[in-house]
């Protein structure tokens, strides 16, 4: 049996030995100049939103949204047409964005984490925080972390290679929701009553219970701006994960952006989250690093679709969150870095696997001794062209072994294997597909789409003329990926234990109630 007490000293010993293997290349390579080395450094800002859909940005063809922010640095940057997150639904995705690996080989799955669950992201996984490390990276992570907290807080992101976190560690659904919009409008449902309040975290310790949706963006972009800061005082470069709560049911805002957007509430908070965003960007170009910073934004997964005119919108993809259709998984995606990277918009298939491996190769860190399932996109970002993913493999929400991949994507083909609602769809969602009462259902022949053609899925093609061979195709190479796919035992299902919720005043009564402190944070 393990003692997962101990684990976060097993992970430093891990670290201390990665750092000296990585000190130990850099000596036998010192030849290089000074001059390479410092380019080999950016900082790295990774930006994700919550459950944004393919079609809630302006560019992305939304109609009322309001994002300036996002819409210049979609202007400056490069705009992705087909950038996939790993999973449809939180937990699993973050994981493989972190790691970059499939959600079976780090065992985030099936479904996501809860505030009492005790599992969390093992520890032996190397995140991209970690390869950042033996380069002299600060890192830091703001906002949501969702990938576990467990027993003294195992699973927390300092104990994963992060210097430093501020936020609430998991979806702010998953506690009672009191008031989401200013000055003190309530939320339009009350979440999960049954558990403690959100806490808010500053690395290990809570600050803050129940933290504030109404002033939360704020209190998050001033860290995320005072990590920048220190960062450059500092004169050590930087890795900054922003992790926003927008744009997640239920929705918020604060003073300056409520009933601020013809979108209403989830407008409100898109523009809120797009100012999260302007003040990054801002806060790059005042501390004078903007040029030397990789900035990359996208979304965990597709749009939740569960509350009718507070939900997102996938624009023309087929169903939304926890789905293997388009609309749950292909997201917006845009890379900025000036001069860098030419703005534009590419149509080459990545995904959030590919980030970790990115990062390493631009960096000059050092990949982890694992199998990854990510790619290096350096291709796309830097020379304008054809990128190293070819296909992409769709694991459901709520993934098992024995059934495997739902789904497989190779250039413009996809072909389901298996298809299934989910209540993230919409219960009254106008395709029945889409449905939670849409059941498990395997397809064979593969329902096969043709997505340069019918990106919304709409025309099967499985008895057309000349898809036999397609479909040959595309069956060789999910045997042989599920054959290579090794799955570790689940996190997830290890269970929960309600004494794990986390609780500024441990073993008050009568809880959850008791668990309440005011502010103190540094």
């Amino acid at each position: 049996m393990h003692d997962y007490g101990s684990w976060p000293i097993m992970r430093q010993i891990r670290n201390t030995l990665f750092c000296c293997i990585i000190h130990i290349s850099i000596i036998t390579n010192i030849s290089c100049t000074t001059s390479a080395t410092s380019l080999s450094h950016p900082n790295i800002v990774i930006l994700f939103a919550d459950d944004l859909g393919y079609g809630d940005l302006p560019s992305y063809g939304h109609p009322t949204s309001a994002a300036p922010k996002l819409e210049n640095l979609m202007k400056d940057g490069l705009r992705f047409t087909d950038f996939y997150s790993a999973n449809p639904v939180c937990t699993p995705s973050r994981a493989s964005l972190m790691t970059g690996r499939q959600p079976p080989r780090t065992g985030m799955y099936p479904g996501v984490l809860y505030p009492q669950s005790i599992g969390g992201l093992p520890l032996e996984e190397v995140t991209i925080a970690e390869i950042l490390k033996p380069l002299d990276y600060r890192t830091g992570i703001i906002g949501k972390w969702h990938l576990g907290v467990g027993e003294n807080s195992t699973y927390m992101p300092t104990y994963q290679g992060f210097d430093y976190y501020y936020g609430i560690p998991y979806t702010h659904d998953m506690c009672p929701c009191v008031s989401c919009f200013y000055p003190d409008d309530s939320c339009y449902y009350n979440c999960n009553t049954a558990v403690v309040s959100c806490p808010m975290f500053e690395n290990a310790k809570i600050v803050q219970q129940p933290a504030n949706f109404v002033t939360l963006a704020d209190d998050l972009t001033s860290k995320a701006k005072s990590f920048i800061k220190g960062s450059v005082a500092n004169s050590q470069p930087f890795f900054l994960y922003y992790a926003f709560h927008h744009t997640h049911n239920p929705q918020f805002a604060g003073k300056n952006f409520r009933n601020m957007t013809l979108r209403g509430s989830f407008g409100d908070s898109l523009a809120e989250m797009d100012w999260n965003v302007g003040q990054v960007m801002d806060q790059l170009k005042a501390s004078g690093v903007e040029n030397n910073t990789l900035v990359f934004f996208t979304s965990d997964n597709g749009p939740c679709l569960a509350f009718p005119l507070r939900q997102g919108n996938a624009g023309l993809l087929k169903c939304a969150k926890g789905t293997t259709y388009e609309g749950g998984q292909r997201v917006p995606a845009i890379a900025y870095w000036p001069g860098k990277i030419e703005p534009g918009v590419t149509r080459e298939l990545a995904s959030t696997l590919d980030l970790l491996p990115t990062i390493a190769k631009i960096t000059g860190a050092t990949l982890p001794n694992v199998t990854l399932d990510g790619v290096d996109m350096s291709p796309i970002l830097f020379d304008n062209a054809k990128g190293n993913r070819d296909s992409f493999y769709y694991y459901p929400s709520f993934s098992q072994s024995y059934i495997g991949v739902y789904a497989v994507r190779h250039g413009q083909y996809k072909a389901h294997y298996l298809t299934q609602g989910n209540s993230n769809s919409g219960a009254k969602n106008h395709d029945k597909d889409c449905r939670p009462s849409a059941p498990m259902t395997a397809h064979a022949p593969p329902l096969l789409y043709d997505l340069y053609q019918d990106p919304s899925e709409q025309f099967n093609l499985n008895s057309d003329k000349g898809s036999h061979a397609i479909m040959s195709e595309l069956y060789e190479l999910k045997v042989k990926y599920e054959a290579n796919m090794e799955w570790r035992e689940s996190e997830i299902s290890r269970g929960s234990d309600p004494s794990l919720e986390p609780c500024c005043n441990p073993g008050c009564t009568p809880f959850p109630s008791c668990c309440r402190c005011e502010s103190h944070s540094t």
